[in-house]
């Protein structure tokens, strides 16, 4: 029981890292008052553009006659998927804030728009490639689970906590990161001032344009990291058609779940996490594995309901969310 539970903990850390990556990108989006619907669509632009950057590295330094170098295609993988994800939401930003286009049919454009387009390239490529890409072991290596001298080597603890791959350290940093960022930093409390009252922050000399296209360029380009994750760990660096699978609308319920605090994200992907990879470990008989494919969608509706019954203004959706600041209508 107790190797059963060790287990499910450590297959939920790492099925809720990119719903906790897309749910940290979402909330630098939306406290700067923009609601981008479109985290399915960033994540899969940076699943196939991760995979894709990596891939080419590979054939090319292949080509040359020399090895190719694990890390550095890691970080190529993830500077492209980045970019790929900060590009799709840089679309987002002309749209919303240049051209105040509504932001929820946007956004749903978005998810459309990267859905295909993840999909369409990773079939192209996969054609090209004799018919599938993948990566290359040394790349693969790199987004293995790490060994922490020491830490790793602590009786069940050290397996519970200090063996995973850098992508989940890395956002829990980045949780923990933007926690401190908006309750401590001055242009995290300007950037939360946007997004409450932008007229207001306007008044008071903030850029409101600058502050809401960082915000939401860095936060696509989050969004895309966690797509990498998804096509270059959770599928072990092989394409998969729909990778992404409906995590990124998984990632904007987990927002509202985490009532917009990045350090609280953390326990609600874990949480989510969990119930993705459920069915492999907890066996009831006779109930149909639909029923747990259905779990964490069940559970969105409840949290859903929950969080409206209960709202609290010190962590409630930021005021002006979904709304287009234009000056003159101050």
């Amino acid at each position: 029981m107790l190797n059963t539970l060790n287990s499910l903990f450590i297959a939920a850390v790492l099925a809720g890292t990119p719903l906790l990556l897309g749910a940290l990108g979402e909330i630098l989006t939306e406290k700067s008052g923009n609601m981008n619907l479109g985290v399915e669509g960033m994540m899969f632009m940076g699943a196939i553009t991760g995979l894709a950057g990596s891939y080419y590295y590979e054939q090319a330094v292949t080509k040359s006659g020399s090895v190719p170098n694990g890390m550095f295609s890691a970080f190529i993988s993830l500077l492209v998927s980045f970019l790929a994800g900060a590009f799709g939401a840089l679309i987002y930003s002309f749209l919303t804030i240049s051209l105040r286009a509504n932001q929820n049919v946007t956004g749903l454009t978005l998810t459309i728009f990267g859905t295909g387009f993840g999909n369409f390239f990773g079939e192209y490529i996969g054609q090209r490639a004799g018919g599938y890409v993948a990566v290359g072991s040394a790349t693969k290596a790199a987004f293995s689970k790490l060994h922490i001298p020491f830490l790793s080597d602590i009786p069940v603890l050290g397996k519970l906590l200090f063996q995973y791959n850098w992508l989940v350290y890395l956002a829990v940093a980045l949780a923990i990161i933007m926690a401190w960022f908006f309750n401590k930093s001055r242009i995290g409390l300007n950037l939360r001032a946007v997004g409450e009252d932008p007229a207001t922050a306007d008044a008071a000399g903030i850029n409101i344009t600058r502050y809401k296209y960082i915000a939401t360029v860095v936060g696509g380009g989050i969004c895309g990291v966690g797509g990498m994750y998804m096509s270059m760990v959770t599928t072990s660096g092989v394409w998969v058609h729909g990778c992404v699978s409906g995590y990124g609308w998984l990632a904007v319920a987990l927002v509202i779940f985490a009532t917009w605090r990045p350090a609280k994200g953390i326990l609600v992907a874990l949480i989510f996490g969990g119930l993705t990879i459920l069915r492999m470990y907890v066996n009831i008989p006779g109930l149909p594995a639909q029923i747990y494919d259905m779990l964490p969608y069940v559970a969105t509706i409840v949290v859903l309901v929950v969080t409206s019954m209960r709202q609290s203004k010190e962590h409630a959706q930021p005021k002006s969310c979904g709304l287009n600041y234009f000056r003159e209508d101050r």
